[in-house]
């Protein structure tokens, strides 16, 4: 609950904080829906505390208020928006930039290239993207390798043995994401636990928010992420140099050394793919194989699927895409888990949701937690059940928010092929078991992620 809070508090913090730097503004109310201040100074601030994160926070806001409804922080309004409908109005008109992206960078502070315009954010967006669908390309084989190690790991392992989902597969992402992002220097072992280091301590701070609250009430805390990330900036910016007079052409940080980009802006996009797809590859495996073991039935549709399509022979790239029932069990996998509940822009002209006008300067959030289990868009909602994407309306309606489709985030659609990959041979060996009595709870987090370690027992297909 504590971390739900502190998380709650600082997210909001961070964000609006960006805005208050970025764009110093005027501060008259939107006129939305919503909550009045309860406390001069910090706005809603202390409701968002007692709710215990700010997921709950706005879900209880939006069963009171509505789809489009208000808060503050401060002297500032925010507008939250909490339904399919008004979220498709607010995306479509800034699909040239990323909400997950831009709110990360902005939580690094991280400005470069996005006070360009529209043009450069498209341009931006393009070669970011076409570097990590050229990467996948590139090194598939890799990927599977990698893959297929784990799963023979697990395969040697006894029958009644506990397996850590957590720790392997972030295991597995680390690798993945490193070897694919930054080339063969992370093949080896002690760069990428050195990277990992790095990468917890910023994530730790990024990801689950400043842990007292705010990173200048502790010296020491702040020092310690300060230090990480000044120590992974330089690494990335030492690859990136390496890369460059080796001309290899591989690597994600390869293509972005291809284009028009700065020295700089390289360095953070290298730093965005490996934060955000390493958590986000992560968990989408951890949540994906936590599913299928707490159901044989759609493990035994999983395989019967697999077996049509390959048969006996490896998965390979090219087949991909007719693995229908896999795209739908991971559809499954980011909605029930609200893979990533929250999402921000911020407002830099006056926009209009329904009959709502957004001020210009007003932090936008996307309440994707909220929507994801909308029981007037989701049947049954908090229900495991992958046969929903079977309809057109269903699938429309994902694609909408940005988890399908060409407006998928990036980082996600890397996580999508590693966990297509990763469910494509596992499934055909293995059957996975849930423990019984194990009790799953969420951390509302950037990325939702398991509170704790998550077992399974693994046993051979017969």
């Amino acid at each position: 609950m504590l971390d739900f809070a502190i998380f709650a508090v600082t997210f909001v913090i961070v964000l609006v904080g960006a805005v208050l730097y970025l764009y110093p503004s005027s501060r008259k109310a939107s006129g939305i829906p919503g909550l009045n201040p309860t406390d001069e100074k910090d706005g809603n601030l202390q409701d968002i505390v007692n709710r215990g994160s700010l997921h709950e926070f706005l879900m209880s806001l939006h069963q009171e208020h509505g789809s489009v409804a208000s808060f503050w922080f401060g002297g500032r309004p925010v507008v939250s928006l909490g339904a399919v409908n008004q979220l498709q109005q607010h995306i479509n008109p800034n699909h040239t930039t990323d909400s997950f992206e831009t709110m990360l960078k902005s939580l690094l502070g991280y400005q470069s290239g996005m006070g360009g315009g529209a043009t450069e954010a498209m341009m931006r967006k393009k070669v970011y993207e076409s570097a990590i669908n050229n990467t996948l390309e590139n090194n598939f084989p890799l990927v599977l390798q990698l893959v297929e190690e784990l799963v023979a790991k697990w395969k040697s392992f006894p029958v009644d043995q506990h397996t850590p989902l957590c720790a392997h597969l972030l295991g597995l992402a680390m690798k993945t994401v490193t070897q694919l992002a930054l080339g063969e220097r992370f093949k080896d072992d002690a760069e990428v636990i050195s990277f990992r280091k790095n990468h917890d301590a910023i994530w730790s701070v990024i990801g689950k928010g400043y842990l007292d609250g705010s990173l200048e009430k502790s010296t020491s805390r702040k020092g310690h992420y300060e230090k990480a990330l000044s120590e992974m900036e330089s690494v990335l910016l030492s690859v990136a140099k390496e890369r460059k007079a080796q001309r290899k052409q591989t690597a994600f940080v390869d293509a972005l050394l291809q284009s028009s980009l700065t020295e700089r802006q390289i360095m953070e996009d290298c730093m965005v793919f490996t934060l955000a797809g390493s958590v986000i590859t992560a968990n989408s495996c951890i949540w994906a194989l936590h599913f299928l073991s707490t159901s044989e039935e759609v493990q035994d549709k999983l395989y019967q699927e697999l077996t049509e399509v390959f048969g006996s022979a490896p998965v390979s790239l090219d087949k991909i895409p007719q693995l229908r029932y896999c795209q739908q069990v991971l559809n499954e996998t980011v909605r029930t888990a609200k893979l990533t509940p929250v999402a921000a822009r911020l407002q830099e002209v006056e926009g209009k949701v329904d009959h709502h006008v957004i001020p210009k300067e007003t932090l936008v959030i996307y309440a994707l937690g909220v929507v994801l289990q909308d029981s007037d868009t989701w049947s049954t909602p908090y229900r495991f059940d992958p046969d929903r994407f079977e309809e057109d309306s269903v699938r429309k309606s994902f694609s909408l928010l940005g988890f399908s489709g060409n407006q998928t985030c990036p980082e996600l659609r890397f996580a999508y092929t590693v966990a297509t990959i990763l469910l494509s041979t596992m499934a055909r060996q293995l059957k996975l078991q849930k423990l019984k009595g194990q009790v799953m709870e969420v951390r509302s987090e950037l990325v939702s992620t398991p509170k704790d370690e998550t077992w399974v027992t693994v046993s051979r297909r017969s």
